[in-house]
């Protein structure tokens, strides 16, 4: 047997297993709770004029119903902040049963975006960075929303964007079957 280069023989120490988790997991808390989340994303639309748009999309998990916020040029966070600010009136009646809202850490979701929803007692959870897959069914519809209408047609402008987005926002929301809710 050869002798060890640097003396004593390295003995790793006793291996002791990870620590569990006390809670349930990412799926099992998204499941259960399914009927009081709402998530939150944006979509990059690029016109035929080269000029890129963003809209601001937001799902409900338990119904799966698609809002569109609007769409601009130039989101600020103030943009953002008053979009927060109009779903919170669209959704009045609805918007006491949330009480989650996840969203991922872009810059344009500042403090006030928060506190809207926090006004209503709705807790904003952060998705990690690099992890799509936390915040998966928005995730999704903006995947669907690209391969079903925005790569197979030419937008011109935030106008046609929006015209566009609406009608599948109305398909998607009452024609549209989806297998996760039988």
């Amino acid at each position: 047997m050869p002798r060890p280069r640097f003396g004593k023989s390295f003995t790793p120490p006793a291996s002791t297993p990870p620590p569990q988790r006390s809670g349930p997991t990412w799926h099992q808390f998204l499941t259960a709770q399914a009927h009081g989340i709402i998530a939150a994303d944006f979509l990059h639309i690029d016109t035929i004029f080269l000029k890129r748009l963003h809209a601001l999309v937001f799902i409900e998990h338990g119904t799966r119903r698609l809002h569109l916020a609007d769409v601009t040029a130039h989101p600020t966070a103030a943009w953002t902040a008053q979009q927060a600010r109009n779903l919170a009136i669209t959704l009045e009646c609805r918007m006491h049963l949330m009480r989650f809202l996840i969203r991922d850490r872009d810059s344009k979701y500042i403090r006030s975006f928060d506190a809207i929803f926090e006004a209503v007692g709705v807790d904003t959870l952060l998705s990690p960075p690099r992890a799509p897959r936390a915040n998966a069914i928005c995730e999704r519809v903006v995947g669907t929303l690209r391969r079903e209408i925005l790569d197979r047609m030419l937008i011109y402008n935030e106008a046609h964007a929006v015209a566009t987005l609406t009608e599948c926002m109305c398909h998607y929301n009452g024609h549209r079957p989806r297998q996760s809710r039988q």
